[in-house]
């Protein structure tokens, strides 16, 4: 479930509490839940956390030891959560690693993940550069306006699988592009390349409103999420039309919000994102 917002609060966190701290220790207690690197861990010991990043849904330690640096890639996944140690937890039994800190105002980062759909990676430099390049898109944070309607010239097939496909844009996931359709109007099963620039550039507004505003609110907590101080974030309160169907449109144009069942749960309004729109 965490999607981009999500994974900014994450590091936002961990790069106020633990910036700078040294890592004593890293304990794995499963080493499949290792995706690669797992024969360097031992480098880590000592290293100084030097960097925190976001990268799509995925967060990056970024650490220097010796002249080296070296990074862990947390992949959130569905059900993936780095928690301080302070934080309540859950089903302890599912903290699969632990990261013990010197010198930081929290001890320890737990990685949390029953379903175990991520994974952390332990990659030098080089590895890095490979994981970025082979798995995310443009930041639709980064993005400038004229990059994005470009990029979406380019583009046929269906507006939501695009803005979840995470080669094209990382980050995107069901909740979020649900809330950035419904802002901008468009049918989820609208064809990318039937839209005009103006659309375009409508879309991007309402996709940089949308997450920023979920960051500002510390991102949705609707399953599971929870912050690594144990915060639940706020953003669901906002949320216009996903998981609402049967329930009033919000801009009170007298039809109800419909779910369409395709490979994610479409959630929409029939009259305010009509498929035949011109635009």
């Amino acid at each position: 479930m965490p999607e981009l917002p999500e994974a900014e609060v994450v590091a936002q966190q961990i790069r106020s509490h633990l910036m700078g701290a040294r890592l004593a220790e890293v304990w794995v207690g499963r080493a499949d839940i290792v995706r690669e690197g797992l024969r360097t861990l031992l480098w880590y010991h000592g290293g100084i956390l030097q960097s925190v990043d976001r990268f799509g849904k995925s967060v990056v330690l970024g650490f220097v030891k010796e002249h080296e640096r070296r990074y862990v890639v947390a992949e959130l996944g569905m059900t993936g959560l780095l928690l301080f140690r302070t934080a309540r937890t859950k089903h302890p039994q599912h903290v699969h690693v632990k990261m013990s800190f010197e010198g930081a105002s929290e001890p320890e980062l737990q990685y949390w993940n029953p379903r175990r759909f991520g994974r952390l990676s332990l990659l030098d430099e080089a590895g890095l550069e490979r994981y970025i390049t082979r798995r995310f898109g443009c930041d639709p944070l980064r993005i400038s306006p004229d990059e994005f309607v470009k990029m979406l010239r380019g583009r046929r097939g269906r507006l939501k699988p695009l803005l979840m496909h995470q080669q094209v844009i990382a980050g995107i996931g069901n909740i979020y592009a649900n809330e950035i359709l419904f802002r901008a109007g468009l049918h989820p099963n609208r064809n990318a390349s039937r839209i005009g620039d103006a659309t375009r550039f409508k879309l991007y507004e309402q996709m940089q409103a949308v997450l920023r505003a979920a960051i500002q609110s510390g991102g949705s907590s609707v399953r599971d999420f929870f912050a690594p101080d144990g915060t639940e974030g706020q953003y669901k309160r906002q949320h216009l039309v996903y998981g609402k169907e049967g329930q009033p449109c919000p801009n009170q144009c007298g039809r109800v919000i419909r779910r369409l069942q395709n490979e994610r749960s479409s959630f929409f309004c029939p009259l305010c994102q009509s498929q035949r729109s011109s635009r």
